[in-house]
């Protein structure tokens, strides 16, 4: 499908810079958005159709608190139209942290000393999938520091073992990516391994700031990491993910880039990133920032609900990296993914002792529920816990899915599937207690389905029931 085009100063040419600061600002500095301009926004927002940037700087500048709340209702309202209450649930797994490259605000980089520099034998991999897979993990994120020793030959070689092991009935059914720019060939080599979207962060879109944080290494070369995902899409592969480091650069002219980066890719390939991510800049080893650009909570929580309404239809991810509160939160009227039970120390999943040690990971994360105590707080807030993987595996993805989801059709086939993925969690893993709650919220879901959908959703749990597993429309 196409989108309309916009009309940039730096004209959309696949594998071209696109990022134009000033044109950013001059939107930015426009007087701030009086009701009538953000109201005209909103509908547009409602009517699912994916907001132009001079509409997300009118997002931007609506700052008056009856603004604000007016444009976290609206995103609270898109959410529940496009996703439902379904939120999906992945754990990150970190296979090597050797870097060359010399990032200010990170604890892989190269220059810190202290950190402890590893990766994990083929052995050690194996046995933190087998944990994840314990605690009922179906969908991983493979994260890998930028190191010549993490081609894409090695990339597709853990992602295959991550498909290959088996614990009990459980199963890694989608593994996504999180390394370096990788040549157009290096793309496809780690494409054909079966991985599903392909991270890479631009942590700061502004040409400036970003030389100052990222000091030697291939990372240090703004373009070619502002084109990488150009290549992937070039190489075939159409599932990838974007995302901006939070308190690098003002947050404002970070949220206008990634919806750029999108329309960038959307013109180029008919198809924006499946998923985008929003870190906030924590504690780290070695960490040295000042604390000009850092992003307070309530920013925070306007900046996630204006990406909603920018990008209706694109899934947004919110890591450990926050307080369960706050990720409570924006669950509301933003967030569509979460990991849970997370562990960013090499090995600290099968080995408890390797947790919490600033020198043993990249940042400390600050929501350390397990996974299960995240599911209950789902279920307690009528949410509606999904480990699927439906999609990628029936190949809607890329510019197909997109065929699917942005007219909301995939809604028939993702709070279906959520349901089957929940029904084997509550069988495989959960206490009774927890089970209990689960079926609870199971029902409930049914009774919104057709008659039609909902007597083959049943007929399918009752099968889980019985023994069968990995069942999904």
């Amino acid at each position: 499908m196409h989108f309309s085009p916009e009309s940039y100063r730096i004209p959309d040419k696949p594998m071209k810079p696109f990022i134009d600061p000033e044109e950013i600002w001059e939107l930015l500095n426009r007087p701030s958005s009086d009701n009538g301009e953000v109201d005209r926004v909103i509908a547009r927002s409602l009517g699912k159709q994916r907001l132009t940037l001079q509409e997300v700087a009118i997002l931007i500048n609506a700052t008056t608190p009856e603004q604000v709340q007016q444009i976290k209702e609206a995103a609270r309202e898109l959410k529940r139209k496009v996703y439902g209450n379904r939120v999906v649930l992945f754990a990150p797994l970190y296979v090597g942290n050797k870097c060359l490259n010399d990032c200010t605000y990170c604890g892989f980089r190269s220059s810190n000393r202290a950190q402890l520099r590893r990766t994990l034998s083929g052995e050690e991999l194996v046995k933190e999938i087998e944990t994840l897979e314990e605690n009922g993990q179906k969908r991983l994120v493979l994260v890998y520091g930028e190191h010549t020793e993490y081609h894409p030959g090695y990339i597709a070689e853990t992602v295959r073992t991550a498909y290959s092991v088996k614990k009990g009935n459980g199963e890694i059914r989608r593994v996504n990516i999180n390394a370096a720019p990788l040549t157009i060939e290096g793309f496809r080599i780690v494409k054909e391994a079966g991985i599903g979207t392909y991270q890479i962060f631009q942590e700061t879109y502004h040409p400036k700031a970003y030389r100052q944080y990222h000091l030697r290494g291939k990372k240090a070369d703004y373009d070619n990491r502002l084109t990488a995902l150009d290549r992937a899409q070039e190489a075939g592969l159409d599932d990838v993910g974007i995302g901006a480091l939070f308190g690098l650069y003002d947050w404002r002219f970070e949220v206008m880039a990634l919806v750029r980066h999108t329309n960038h890719l959307e013109a180029c390939y008919n198809v924006g990133p499946h998923t985008i991510s929003f870190p906030r800049i924590k504690d780290a080893s070695m960490l040295q920032m000042g604390e000009h650009y850092f992003v307070s909570d309530s920013d925070f929580s306007r900046l996630v609900a204006i990406l909603r309404l920018a990008v209706p239809y694109t899934g947004m991810i919110l890591t450990a990296r926050e307080p369960a509160k706050l990720r409570d939160e924006l669950l509301q009227f933003g967030v569509s993914q979460i990991d849970g039970g997370t562990r960013i120390e090499l090995g600290g999943y099968a080995d408890k002792e390797k947790r919490h040690d600033l020198n043993k990971g990249q940042f400390l994360i600050h929501d350390d529920r397990s996974l299960n105590e995240i599911i209950e707080e789902l279920l307690a807030q009528d949410m509606l816990p999904s480990f699927c993987t439906a999609c990628y595996r029936l190949g809607r993805t890329g510019e197909h899915f997109m065929e699917f989801s942005v007219p909301g059709f995939i809604k028939r086939f993702c709070t279906p599937n959520a349901m089957l993925t929940l029904a084997e969690y509550l069988v495989d893993y959960t206490p009774a207690e927890t089970a209990l709650k689960g079926w609870e919220v199971v029902e409930r879901n049914m009774q919104q389905l057709n008659e039609m959908v909902g007597d083959e959703v049943r007929d399918r749990i009752e099968r889980i029931k019985q023994g069968e597993r990995d069942l999904y429309f």
